[in-house]
C-alpha cells in the first residue's frame, strides 16, 4: 500500500491487505489516559489511524465539557442539553413540544463558523482516508421532539414526521453541498440510530416510508460526488441492511456483536459491503481480561479481514469504564501485530 488512504480504498474495494485496517472511537477520559500512557498530544498520529474523521463546528460540541459550557446548553436546533466530563450528555429540553412546525426555524446550514478549521485538517491528512460527519436524520428528530413523542407521532401524525425529516434532510444536504464544494475528502458519515438490540425502534415498512427516502438523497448526492458513505447506527438492523446496500452505502457502524453477528453478516453482505466494528464494548472490553481481548482482536482480523470489507474498531466509542490494560491490549493486537 503507498499510504492509509490507499489501505483503504482496497479495503472498501474488497481488496485483501497483508494487514486488517483499524479505526477507534474515544470518550474524553479514555483519549486523556491514552494521550498519558503514549506520550502524545495526537492520538491518532500517534497510532497512525488510516481513517481521520472530523466534522462541522457546532455551538453544542459532541462533547461539551460543563467546567467549559456549564450545566446545560443549547444546539443550533434549540435543543437543550445536559452537559458531561465523560460522554458527549444527553438532550433533555426538546425544541417542538406539538407535532407542529409551522412556528419553527431550522437553522441556518451556512454559517461560517461550521466550517472554520476544516481546509487545514483536510490539507493535514491528505495521506489518510478522510471522511466527515454531515449530521444525523431520525435521530435528530427524536433530540428536537423526544423519543417517545416522535415514536406516537409515527403512528398519529405521520405527516409531520415526514415533514421534520424532510426539514433535517434539507440542513444536510445543504452542508453536504458546501462541504464539496470547498474541500478535497474521500467521504461523509451519518449517525443514525435506528435499533434496540433485539429490533428496530418502527417498522421496517415505517423506516422505509419516513426514513429512506430521505437518507436515499444524502447518499445518493454523495455518491454522484465520488465520495463513500459511512453510517452509524446502534443496535439490530439487519432487516433494513439491504435497502442501505441498494442506496450505495459503503461502511456500516458500529456493528455491535451483542445485537447482530458480525461474522454472520460478512458472509451474507461482504461483497457489497464493508463492516467497521464488531468488538464488544458491553462485557469484553469493560470486563473481560486482556488474553481474552486479544484473542478475540485475533478471531475478527483472522475471519472478518478474508478478502477485505473489514475494518477492526469497537462496537461503540471506547467509554470510561474500560480500563487501560484491556484498551493497550486491543490497541497493540490491532495496530502493532501483523
Amino acid at each position: 500500500m503507498n499510504n492509509n488512504r490507499e489501505w483503504i480504498r482496497g479495503t472498501l474495494s474488497g481488496r485483501e491487505a497483508e494487514r486488517v485496517p483499524y479505526n477507534f472511537m474515544f470518550s474524553p477520559p479514555i483519549r486523556k489516559m491514552l494521550e498519558k500512557h503514549f506520550d502524545t498530544a495526537d492520538i491518532e498520529e500517534r497510532l497512525n489511524f488510516p481513517i481521520r474523521m472530523s466534522a462541522p463546528n457546532s455551538v453544542k460540541p459532541l462533547y461539551a465539557h460543563p467546567d467549559e459550557f456549564g450545566e446545560t446548553l443549547k444546539d443550533e436546533y434549540g435543543v437543550v442539553w445536559s452537559t458531561s466530563d465523560i460522554d458527549r450528555g444527553s438532550p433533555i429540553g426538546p425544541c417542538i413540544i406539538e407535532p407542529d412546525l409551522s412556528g419553527y426555524r431550522f437553522p441556518d446550514p451556512a454559517e461560517e463558523y461550521r466550517f472554520e478549521g476544516i481546509a487545514e485538517w483536510c490539507e493535514n491528512n491528505r495521506e489518510n482516508y478522510t471522511i466527515i460527519w454531515v449530521g444525523d436524520l431520525w435521530e435528530r428528530a427524536t433530540f428536537m421532539r423526544g423519543m417517545e413523542n416522535i415514536l406516537i407521532d409515527i403512528a398519529r401524525t405521520p405527516g409531520f414526521v415526514k415533514a421534520l425529516l424532510g426539514g433535517i434532510t434539507v440542513y444536510i444536504l445543504e452542508t453536504v453541498r458546501l462541504l464539496f464544494g470547498r474541500f478535497e475528502f474521500d467521504g461523509i458519515a451519518v449517525s443514525d440510530d435506528y435499533g434496540t438490540q433485539k429490533g428496530l425502534l418502527m417498522s421496517p415498512a415505517d423506516w422505509r416510508r419516513l426514513i429512506k427516502p430521505c437518507l436515499s438523497d444524502i447518499y445518493s448526492f454523495a455518491k454522484e460526488n465520488g465520495r463513500s458513505v459511512f453510517h452509524h447506527s446502534c443496535g439490530n438492523i439487519r432487516p433494513i441492511i439491504p435497502d442501505m446496500i441498494d442506496m450505495g452505502l459503503d461502511i456500516l457502524h458500529p456493528v455491535q456483536p451483542e445485537a447482530m453477528d458480525i461474522i454472520e453478516l460478512k458472509k451474507e453482505y461482504g461483497k457489497e459491503l464493508t463492516f467497521c466494528g464488531g468488538l464488544g464494548t458491553q462485557e469484553l472490553l469493560p470486563r473481560g481480561s486482556p488474553e481474552q481481548v486479544r484473542d478475540e482482536v485475533k478471531r475478527l482480523k483472522r475471519e472478518m479481514g478474508k478478502g477485505g470489507g473489514y475494518i477492526l474498531e469497537p462496537g461503540i466509542t471506547v467509554q470510561a469504564d474500560v480500563p487501560l490494560k484491556n484498551i493497550v491490549a486491543m490497541i497493540e493486537e490491532a495496530v502493532y501485530e501483523s
